[in-house]
């Protein structure tokens, strides 16, 4: 062997190593992205004091658990009153059936009865107007409104109790016996309507899941609409991760993925619920020196239901297509 061969012999070795670490599988690379939670904001329709927080952030429960009640005194004594117009509509439509006293008269108790409910509302609305002028919610002038419909009530309770002493048994004819028939119904509905205002100040879990945060503390006016409490279902935890646009067309809904995550373990198991149909830049909270400025698309994985509780969100992750699956 000449001197000159020596060289090319001693890089020998290094060559058949290159080619053979090229011949090797490559791993495929991880997309970045992290866990994220589709949040249930439970709120009331109605308005009204909380008067009841029966649960605390970081709590567990279970479908149809007491979550926060309102304070319901107007919504109560609304029943009370549609309870009253029922019971009054009821009362005339068989009177004009039967044409006796005792019916006319029971119509004449009925109504007085409504009133008193009436009464009994309107000095519930004064008494919460009052309340809420002096934290500064309304106005003097809705304070005024609500006293005045206080006085009007008691005055048709008056009004009421002096025609139940001379109630006379009128003539029934087909129009009325029809209109009574008819304010029946109404009354029902308005009955009806009452029952689910005093339901919905008690909100209750749409399903199991986790306390993740609560809005408003005992005491505190709570507006209609305006969530109380936010719960996350188990299956309501997803993976979204980014996606480079040269790689995008190679995947496709219902392919399975693994995650990966500090502290889980062994990867979790995944299946593409939804490939984000436009490009965006590479969000900043996944920003590295090898994604910076390259577009990607957004792209949505769900772990199967004994893998959901194992992701938190905001926890970063590292997304790998499963081997032997199309990519």
């Amino acid at each position: 062997m000449t001197p000159s061969m020596r060289p090319a012999l001693h890089g020998l070795p290094l060559l058949c190593l290159l080619l053979l670490t090229a011949c090797q599988p490559q791993a495929p690379a991880a997309w970045s992205g992290y866990v994220e939670g589709d949040y249930v904001y439970v709120a009331a329709p109605v308005a009204g004091t909380l008067t009841r927080l029966a649960v605390t952030q970081g709590q567990t429960v279970g479908a149809g658990a007491p979550l926060f009640q309102l304070d319901d005194v107007a919504a109560r004594a609304a029943r009370a009153q549609a309870d009253a117009q029922v019971q009054a509509a009821r009362a005339q439509a068989a009177n004009g059936q039967t044409g006796l006293r005792a019916p006319q008269i029971a119509v004449s108790r009925a109504q007085l009865a409504q009133a008193h409910a009436a009464a009994t509302l309107a000095d519930a609305e004064l008494l919460r107007q009052r309340s809420l002028v002096t934290q500064g919610f309304i106005s003097q002038s809705q304070l005024d409104n609500a006293a005045t419909a206080a006085r009007q009530a008691h005055d048709k309770v008056s009004e009421l109790e002096a025609a139940l002493k001379t109630a006379e048994q009128p003539t029934a004819r087909p129009a009325e016996l029809a209109a009574a028939q008819a304010n029946t119904v109404a009354a029902q509905e308005a009955q009806a309507q009452a029952a689910w205002r005093e339901q919905q100040a008690r909100q209750s879990a749409p399903a199991a899941g986790l306390i993740a945060d609560t809005f408003f503390r005992e005491g505190e006016y709570v507006g209609a609409g305006q969530p109380v409490v936010s719960l996350l279902p188990p299956d309501h935890r997803k993976a979204r991760f980014y996606v480079p646009e040269a790689e995008v067309g190679q995947l496709q809904v219902g392919q399975p993925v693994s995650l990966g995550c500090d502290g889980c373990g062994a990867p979790i198991a995944a299946r593409i619920s939804r490939i984000a149909p436009q490009a965006e830049y590479t969000p900043p909270v996944i920003y590295s020196n090898s994604q910076r400025s390259k577009l990607v698309f957004l792209v949505e994985a769900r772990p199967g239901p004994a893998d959901t509780l194992k992701l938190h969100p905001g926890q970063p992750l590292d997304v790998r297509p499963v081997a032997g699956a199309s990519r």
